[in-house]
């Protein structure tokens, strides 16, 4: 056992393991970059770096062929810490390597955080309309909202991740339980006089009689969307209340009447609500004069706390985002003719983790400079 614990440490802090992971790492992002025209930039993050390994299906399976971004970094942690556990001895003279090392242990710390908890969002903007939600551009969720109140909805969101599951769905706030009955992450979906050789309808109440659903690939390409299509039963004390096709490509709502309240039911993109709302007050899409050519785009946005406490306005234009409440908004398109602002919210709690790292890292290298200068200077006087 004893052995074994050496050998393994021994293989930590070799400087050929650095080496091959190094390799490792220039391979796959080689790879990544490649392989980037046709998958997109979030699911090439997803397959190469997001992950232990890389797979690649071989007939019906997905098969491990090349170490993921995950374990690489995760090794190369290994062995610098190893490394300065067994092999680097503390001392003032060496004191720029510690803190350059340092530096890179959090950088790779802090790309794992964010890998794990960063959150992607978007948020549209109509010129003069408040907003207190973004959106997601890869998440769904299926919406059941209680309207009968008409100052108040009551909202019950279920993640399209449920029902991929086809597992039953009871939430207190529904007098009735929600089956999923088929689900396809990417479908086509037409009205059935206009689909040649439609099967028969899968749903029976609202749109779905008039709807025939087709699944397709899933899609990761950076100018296309999946467009999930469900349909989903409820069921009450008393049974059956009927099946409903439910789609973000259906556009409004579907309602219906039960147990003396008003419902409607949707499928949208998985919202993220905050505690304050932002104003568009202008979109300026300003470009070079007598050209087409874009100069800037711009926000001037209002924020809005609950209650009418205090306000402000921000402009956000092109690296130049706005931080607040845990998110940074970026100005990321337009559209509707200038009329309407697109808004990349994201959420990472590590954002300023890399500009510590690269400062330590800055720091150390700097030190470690200084040091070997003076060391070299001072012999060249005493000689």
């Amino acid at each position: 056992m004893a052995e074994a614990l050496r050998q393994i440490r021994s293989i930590l802090v070799s400087l050929r393991l650095t080496v091959v992971l190094l390799a490792l790492s220039i391979v796959l992002v080689f790879w990544a970059t490649l392989d980037q025209v046709h998958l997109g930039v979030w699911a090439v993050q997803q397959k190469f770096f997001h992950s232990l390994f890389v797979f690649v299906r071989v007939g019906g399976l997905q098969v491990p062929v090349f170490p993921g971004g995950y374990l690489i970094g995760g090794l190369l942690l290994a062995n610098l810490v190893s490394a300065h556990a067994y092999r680097f001895r503390a001392g003032w003279g060496k004191a720029g390597i510690w803190i350059a090392h340092a530096g890179l242990i959090l950088l790779l710390l802090g790309e794992l955080i964010s890998g794990l908890l960063q959150q992607d969002f978007q948020m549209r903007l109509d010129n003069g309309e408040t907003k207190n939600f973004s959106e997601s551009v890869r998440r769904y969720e299926l919406a059941i909202v209680d309207e009968t109140d008409p100052g108040f909805d009551g909202v019950v969101a279920i993640p399209a991740s449920f029902l991929a599951r086809g597992a039953a769905v009871q939430n207190p706030k529904l007098p009735f339980r929600v089956v999923p009955r088929e689900f396809y992450p990417n479908s086509a979906i037409q009205m059935r006089g206009l689909a040649q050789g439609a099967p028969a309808p899968i749903a029976n109440r609202g749109l779905g009689p008039q709807i025939a659903a087709q699944p397709l690939e899933v899609t990761y390409r950076e100018n296309e969307v999946n467009i999930p299509f469900a349909s989903v039963e409820l069921e009450g004390p008393e049974g059956s209340l009927g099946i409903w096709a439910v789609s973000p490509e259906l556009g409004a709502p579907q309602r219906f009447d039960y147990a003396g309240r008003k419902w409607r039911i949707a499928m949208r993109p998985e919202r993220h609500y905050q505690p304050f709302s932002l104003t568009l007050e202008k979109f300026s899409h300003d470009i070079y004069p007598g050209t087409d050519i874009p100069k800037n785009f711009s926000s001037k946005v209002r924020i809005d706390l609950p209650g009418g406490d205090a306000s402000r306005e921000v402009l956000i234009y092109m690296n130049n985002p706005l931080r607040y409440g845990g998110l940074t908004f970026y100005q990321a398109g337009f559209e509707n003719n200038d009329q309407t602002t697109v808004l990349q919210v994201v959420r990472n709690p590590s954002w300023l983790v890399p500009y510590v790292a690269c400062a330590a890292i800055t720091l150390g290298l700097v030190i470690q400079f200084l040091t070997h200068l003076v060391g070299f200077a001072r012999r060249r006087a005493a000689a």
